[in-house]
């Protein structure tokens, strides 16, 4: 009696159980009373501690109780609450008569988790060893037929329940609509619906989402008006499913009308509407919202938490979600004991997520990266978007360090490397200039689609190889994939860059006339950079005005840099006073101008330019070339003296520059738009910014370890010559990024063979 009275109090507080020895005193040699093991159930229940239930599992094995069905099936509901199911597999597969109900309640465990496949299995065992179900066992079951679409075995059982006379009441009516509609047998659901005798708010729902789901607006609002009762369960369904086939304004209508009628929102409705939000961009509806889950106190609420960090990473409020995304609890900051949970593992992972991506969307590449190795350290599991963000992220950023870790972290997890992470690989080592990586990521790709043909393309177009590009775009079309927009920007953009004139205005018909393809604002700039690039500018300028595109501001940035390259002062004048009108405050616009006119020894025009961009208060990009080593990043700018080893670099450059002089380099004074003696322009030459972090990038790498320097802006014709010469002098590999493509220069030669 003693025993049991300290026990009794002792499941009463849980705290005062943590501190006792009770589970030494439960594993004794002292039988267990009614009355304790009552006890000991009722803190199982009411705890997910793994301890406690096995402690009740070994007793109930040890006092024989564990022959009795109704204590088994307990013990194994406890053990599928706490989301055990590994252990109540174990323990399923140790009772040797198993009735209806210990099937259904490990079927509900693996359902509750998304397992769909195990319960299926579990149906079929079901079946084979005779064990008729009851009406939740077959809700379970349709529910999983549901979420894997699988159509079969939910006709399947629609028939068993017919044949054998179940009866049929509306929640498993409502299982079996939700199949055909999920599975796309709409005929089978209007047939259904039309012969339940019981519909509630579920079987609207399910309807209303069913001509949601084939595109018929129309009657889904038609049926949601007729609604005898709008629960906020249907409010949910007809604004998310407005807003999944883009009618985001008729939801928010819908949304203040569910305001005025007073229907509350629940967490789902709070979702949405965020979700609505973002898709609109209107933030200050958004933060109305935001109000709203704090006065309800809803805030620490993990869906809605992670709704309202993914709102504020697409309005491009990143402070703001970072605050948020700070106030949520860390894996690493739980205890040793506790459990967390698959709703609360996939709130996190989406919320990590979110945070990678948004940071992505955003341009902030550097914090994305240091969020995606926050996320690896707190050991939170990286689902495919986020890995497919991450390397975008490392792509934009030139991180081929940080990309070729993560590939080889998404190779050691066993992730499937499906089309768009495979897309987002090829990607990330054409611009970080891996051309080999790129081609050997593309053939070891099993199922090719536009996408990933598209991406090597473009790849092709940003390392110059126009040829190499034809020549897939050709062999896509053979195999029968229909190329989109984005694939005839790549391969106009690539016969712009090698020089492939003819090919280009080929293409350029095709796109419209065989494929159907409206060209766009990057299909225009790509013709009348074609043009431009190849010398035709009087064909360049009647393009532009033959296809109306003469309020297209990036046309004429496009044609005024042919302008130049072709050294053609007068039309150069007249394009950018065209591009002025456009765009008054376009640095660019003034930068080639002048740049122009002193090439052409023009100063007092050039001086002309410069005073009124000064006095338009146009300020001119500065250029700027970095590169990366040792996981550090290291950026220079012209005349750039705040390096630590600064010294180091410019001894080195004036001894460089002095050697490549004697084996027939020579600087282009031309280029320097100051009017200055020859000497003063070489000295400016000489300290371009891609020049110093090559020089930084030779004393810091041994000869065998490739160069790769990245610019903000085109690299001029004088540190093109300087680079050549460097690597025949020095027998060195180089790759350069400018803003427009990649140079890979080796043995004195240039990958864009001077043609740029």
């Amino acid at each position: 009696m003693r025993w049991t009275c300290l026990n009794t109090r002792s499941f009463s507080s849980t705290t005062f159980f943590k501190k006792t020895h009770l589970f030494s005193l439960l594993s004794s040699t002292i039988n267990t009373t009614k009355f304790e093991f009552h006890g000991i159930q009722s803190y199982c229940y009411h705890s997910t501690n793994k301890s406690a239930i096995g402690l009740l599992h070994a007793k109930a094995v040890k006092s024989g109780s564990f022959q009795n069905l109704s204590v088994v099936n307990y013990i194994l509901s406890l053990y599928v609450k706490s989301q055990y199911l590994d252990y109540a597999q174990k323990a399923f597969d140790e009772i040797p008569d198993r009735d209806v109900r210990t099937w259904t309640i490990l079927m509900s465990g693996y359902a509750r988790i998304g397992a769909s496949g195990m319960v299926l299995d579990l149906f079929r065992e079901m079946q084979i060893e005779g064990v008729l179900p009851n009406q939740y066992t077959l809700s379970s079951v349709l529910k999983c037929c549901s979420s894997v679409s699988d159509l079969r075995p939910g006709k399947g059982i629609h028939g068993w329940i017919l044949r054998n006379g179940i009866n049929l009441d509306v929640v498993l009516e409502n299982s079996i609509l939700d199949v055909y509609v999920k599975c796309g047998a709409f005929d089978h659901a209007k047939k259904l619906f039309e012969l339940m005798v019981e519909k509630d708010a579920v079987s609207w729902n399910i309807m209303v989402g069913a001509y949601l789901q084939v595109g018929d607006m129309e009657k889904s609002l038609n049926m949601f008006r007729s609604l005898p009762y709008k629960e906020v369960s249907s409010w949910n369904t007809i604004i998310d499913g407005l807003m999944q086939n883009g009618y985001e304004r008729t939801g928010l209508e819908l949304l203040y009308e569910m305001v005025k009628n007073g229907t509350a929102f629940n967490k789902v409705t709070f979702s949405i509407a965020l979700v609505l939000v973002s898709s609109l961009y209107i933030m200050e509806l958004g933060r109305q919202i935001h109000g709203r889950i704090l006065r309800l106190g809803l805030k620490k609420d993990g869906f809605v938490r992670t709704s309202l960090i993914d709102m504020y990473c697409k309005c491009g409020k990143m402070e703001k979600a970072s605050m948020i995304f700070r106030k949520m609890p860390l894996n690493g900051v739980r205890t040793q004991n506790s459990k967390i949970t698959f709703n609360e593992s996939m709130t996190e992972i989406v919320s990590w997520s979110s945070m990678v991506s948004g940071y992505v969307r955003n341009g902030e590449y550097e914090e994305a990266m240091k969020t995606f190795i926050s996320m690896v350290w707190e050991q939170v599991e990286v689902d495919k978007f986020t890995t497919t963000s991450i390397v975008s992220a490392c792509a934009n950023a030139g991180n081929l360090e940080l990309g070729r870790q993560i590939h080889a972290y998404v190779l050691k997890v066993g992730h499937t490397i499906d089309v768009h992470l495979s897309s987002s690989l090829i990607d990330m080592y054409a611009k970080c200039g891996c051309w080999d990586d790129a081609w050997t990521t593309f053939k070891q790709t099993v199922n090719l689609n536009v996408v990933l043909w598209t991406s090597m393309i473009m790849g092709c177009a940003l390392h110059g190889q126009g040829r190499q590009a034809v020549c897939l775009f050709e062999q896509m079309m053979s195999e029968g994939i229909k190329p989109n927009e984005v694939t005839f920007v790549g391969v106009l953009t690539a016969c712009s860059h090698a020089g492939l004139l003819e090919e280009g205005c080929k293409y350029f018909r095709l796109m419209k006339e065989v494929y159907g393809i409206k060209p766009g604002f990057e299909h225009f700039t790509c013709m009348v950079d074609l043009y431009g690039r190849a010398g035709h500018l009087d064909k360049a300028k009647d393009f532009i005005h033959k296809n109306g595109i003469s309020h297209l501001s990036g046309v004429w940035r496009s044609f005024l840099s042919s302008c130049r390259l072709h050294k053609n002062v007068e039309m150069g004048k007249w394009v950018s006073e065209t591009l002025l009108q456009l765009e008054p405050l376009d640095a660019g616009a003034y930068i080639l101008l002048s740049n122009m006119c002193a090439t052409s020894d023009s100063w007092e025009e050039a001086a002309k330019v410069r005073s009124l961009m000064q006095k338009r208060g146009v300020n001119k990009v500065p250029g700027q070339s970095w590169i990366q080593l040792k996981n550090q990043v290291h950026t220079f700018v012209m005349g750039d003296r705040s390096h630590p080893q600064d010294t180091d670099i410019y001894s080195y450059l004036d001894e460089l520059i002095g050697t490549l002089k004697r084996i027939g380099y020579s600087s282009d004074v031309k280029l320097v738009t100051q009017d200055v003696e020859e000497e003063q322009r070489e000295v400016l030459l000489g300290y371009h910014s891609e020049k110093l972090a090559i020089v930084y990038g030779i004393i810091s790498t041994t000869s065998e370890i490739p160069i790769r320097i990245m610019k903000n802006l085109r690299v001029c014709t004088d540190c093109h010559s300087f680079i050549k010469y460097t690597t025949q002098l020095l027998h060195r590999e180089i790759i350069v990024r400018d803003i427009h493509r990649f140079h890979h220069f080796k043995h004195g030669q240039c990958s864009c063979g001077d043609y740029w």
